[in-house]
This record gives structure tokens, C-alpha cells and sequence, in this order.
């Protein structure tokens, strides 16, 4: 791939990104109301997407074999623990992610 070939479709990528990020407020200015069915989707929408990606991280883990999944369960119960405690998404995800790289590079070998 040619340095003009990665940065015309780094361009593409980041106009494209743009777009979707700015539309919703083109279309749903402050003078319009919104339909009731974008506003249900806003409301159930962040929930479900949560809840597949929470199926898709647990999708290949093993309980049968050493270390019984361990290393997930004590993650997502610091991630738990933690949203509960601090209402805060990132920091939540962060502390998940970092103790789980923690336990299965150092601890759980």
C-alpha cells in the first residue's frame, strides 16, 4: 500500500467519522423536536450495546480448565464495584481492563 493510497483513505475514514458525529446535529437542530422513536432509541440503546459487548468479552472464555475464569470474574466484579462506587464509565472500564491485563500476564500465568 502506497503512502498516497493510507493517506487518502485516512481521509475518507476521518470525513466519514466526522459526518456521523456531526449529522444528529445538523438534522435535530434545537428549533426541531426530535421523533419519540430516536428518543427511545436513545434511551435503550447504551444499555444494549453494553450488554453485547459484555456477551462478546465472555464469549471465548473457558471454565473447565486452570484458570477457570478467574482472571474475567474478578474483573468484572472490580468493574462492578467500581461504576457502582464512583459512577464513572472510564474510569470503571479503565481499572477492569488494567487489572485484567494485571492478573492474566502476572498472577494467573
Amino acid at each position: 500500500m502506497s503512502t498516497m493510497h493510507s493517506a487518502g483513505l485516512i481521509v475518507v475514514i476521518s470525513l466519514v467519522t466526522l459526518l456521523t458525529r456531526f449529522l444528529p446535529f445538523l438534522v435535530f437542530r434545537s428549533e426541531k423536536k426530535m421523533p419519540e422513536a430516536f428518543r427511545y432509541l436513545g434511551g435503550v440503546l447504551p444499555g444494549a450495546i453494553m450488554g453485547m459487548l459484555v456477551v462478546y468479552c465472555f464469549k471465548s472464555t473457558v471454565i473447565t480448565s486452570w484458570p477457570f475464569a478467574l482472571p474475567e470474574v474478578i474483573a468484572t466484579i472490580v468493574v462492578v464495584t467500581l461504576y457502582l462506587w464512583k459512577r464513572n464509565t472510564l474510569l470503571s472500564v479503565a481499572g477492569g481492563t488494567i487489572l485484567y491485563m494485571v492478573l492474566i500476564q502476572g498472577v494467573f500465568v
